[in-house]
């Protein structure tokens, strides 16, 4: 095997076997950020699917357990990143994150777990979370049960999350009924991470990128998309099927979602954000996009005014 590509594999943490499979050594983490005071939240995890090991972690802001008689919150199910292949609900870096969104935004905060790649290649955790959201219909978990407006539900994701939120969202959109009295109000895709066979030209002018080099995509691609197929498939080039499926919006739109799209220009995925929002507005969509000079993927897990940034602005739109 290509020295440079075993050399890849151990930066996310795989050992590669003679026969080249792959087996997964370690966690890859982030150090975590001071953003928020964690004593403004409370937080605990739930089992989703003991068979999965699937789970969720509910932040909560204190206020919501302190104050029971005020007005509940909104509920935002997010699907975290790390290309479908590294990092989990309780990596270090999110936490602050989580925290930042409880506060800032006001909000009941449900991270969920789901299987990941290559030991779980997709669907696996397009179901995983489409099961995630059934289980918050059926919760009878007393925080959720006492503190949250269930018709008033987002579905958000960052990076390999935000592409979680689109697919299950439009998952979600045939199905609504079925998921009442969950009530999806809209998607909030952060950074979604999106590609395709042909290079876009935020990718081929990112391509040693030091946050996510092309190489690396590269990988986590092959890792995560079924066997067989290429990058022009649905799972990761959404404007192929939107370019063929003129329709695939028409419960969206019927439903009255909104759909945000955010990200920052320094970011290489920025190109295949920005051709998606174009693409839904074309559809009819009510998507509005955020795109912030600079930056780099993930800014918002490492640099707490970002975050809150990111967190207010999402305010306005989970309001409006």
């Amino acid at each position: 095997m290509d020295p440079k590509l075993v050399e890849i594999y151990s930066t996310i943490g795989f050992a590669c076997n003679p026969d080249g499979s792959l087996i997964r050594q370690r966690e890859i983490t982030a150090d975590p950020t001071t953003g928020v005071d964690p004593s403004l939240v409370l937080t605990k995890d739930i089992s989703i699917n003991q068979s999965k090991n699937t789970w969720a972690r509910v932040i909560l802001p204190r206020q919501a357990l302190d104050s029971p008689r005020q007005s509940k919150l909104p509920l935002i199910l997010f699907f975290h990143g790390g290309g479908f292949v590294v990092a989990g609900v309780d990596e270090p870096s999110f936490q602050d994150f989580y925290r930042a969104m409880a506060t800032e935004i006001s909000a009941a905060v449900v991270s969920v777990s789901y299987r990941r790649a290559p030991e779980h290649r997709l669907p696996a955790a397009y179901d995983d979370c489409l099961e995630a959201l059934h289980w918050v219909k059926n919760t009878d978990d007393e925080w959720l049960r006492n503190s949250v407006d269930f018709s008033r539900c987002f579905i958000m994701g960052e990076s390999a999350g935000g592409n979680l939120a689109y697919r299950v969202g439009l998952r979600a959109s045939t199905s609504s009924s079925e998921l009442k009295p969950l009530e999806i109000k809209g998607l909030i895709l952060h950074e979604p991470f999106f590609g395709g066979k042909e290079r876009a030209g935020s990718e081929l002018r990112s391509e040693n990128d030091k946050v996510l080099p092309l190489m690396v995509t590269d990988v986590v691609w092959e890792m995560a998309l079924p066997l067989g197929v290429d990058r022009d498939h649905v799972y990761c080039n959404p404007t192929v099927e939107m370019k063929a499926n003129p329709g695939m919006f028409d419960e969206v739109k019927r439903l009255g979602w909104k759909i945000w799209v955010s990200g920052s220009e320094g970011d290489p995925t920025i190109d295949r954000q920005v051709e998606v929002l174009n693409s839904l507005q074309n559809m009819g969509v009510k998507a509005v996009g955020r795109f912030i000079q600079g930056g780099r993927h993930g800014i918002e897990l490492s640099d707490p005014p970002k975050a809150k940034e990111l967190c207010i602005a999402i305010k306005d739109f989970v309001e409006s």
